[in-house]
């Protein structure tokens, strides 16, 4: 398998797990900048861009499945053929950094966002954020996670996966009382700006989770 970039560590032991996921054809030197803004504004948290399994037959960079010849019709099939590697690769850093699945934040651009969103359907809890990054689910959800953030932010001018699936996933989302917000940016096209980064760190600093909110309702009731 391709090596994954470690951009942060922290001496001590780690209080979240930040795995970001390129694109198709990308590979992790993609993502550093984005990983090098998440190490500075949380600073005890393990920081990780990690490689795609395969070669992409695209002829550069890697992939988690292929699109070549990709259509609606067998796209849900191939994600779900290679996802046990993808739960396995999450699973992997959780254990080896000690943290557990409310502690680690999946963010994902483009296919690694693909991956990210379809493993919310697994019926298991893999993370307490997932960040889609021009991204999409293959099919609309079917469950929304009772544990599982979900942000997504998407270029309006997105020629490669058009803003309306992240529009038409909210919604869905909200219907089956899921907990996310829903960022367009005008004039963004497939790509990770700056003021994407921004947006990132502001959602992850500053949106409470309803999990939390429930918790704390939950303590706050008198004790029989």
């Amino acid at each position: 398998m391709p090596a994954s970039l470690t951009v942060q560590m922290p001496a001590s032991a780690p209080r979240q797990l930040f795995l970001l996921f390129h694109g198709v054809g990308g590979t992790p030197h993609n993502l550093v900048p984005l990983g090098q803004r998440l190490a500075l504004d949380f600073p005890q948290a393990a920081v990780v861009c990690v490689a795609g399994p395969d070669v992409s037959d695209l002829g550069a960079g890697f992939q988690w499945f292929s699109v070549q010849g990709i259509s609606e019709d067998n796209r849900a099939q191939r994600i779900a053929d290679t996802m046990p590697r993808f739960v396995a690769t999450v699973r992997g850093w959780q254990q080896r950094t000690g943290l557990t699945d409310a502690e680690t934040a999946l963010v994902g651009f483009s296919q690694g966002a693909i991956m990210a969103l379809e493993a919310t359907q697994l019926g298991e809890s893999l993370a307490g954020r997932v960040v889609a990054l021009s991204g999409r689910f293959a099919q609309l959800p079917q469950q929304a996670s009772a544990t599982t953030t979900l942000h997504f932010i998407h270029g309006k001018n997105d020629e490669v996966v058009p803003y309306g699936h992240t529009v038409a996933a909210a919604e869905r989302l909200v219907r089956l009382g899921g907990d996310i917000t829903a960022d367009v940016i005008p004039f963004l096209g497939h790509a990770v700006n700056e003021a994407v980064v921004e947006l990132l760190v502001e959602r992850l600093k500053g949106h409470i989770p309803k999990r939390i909110w429930a918790q704390a309702e939950q303590s706050a009731l008198p004790q029989s």
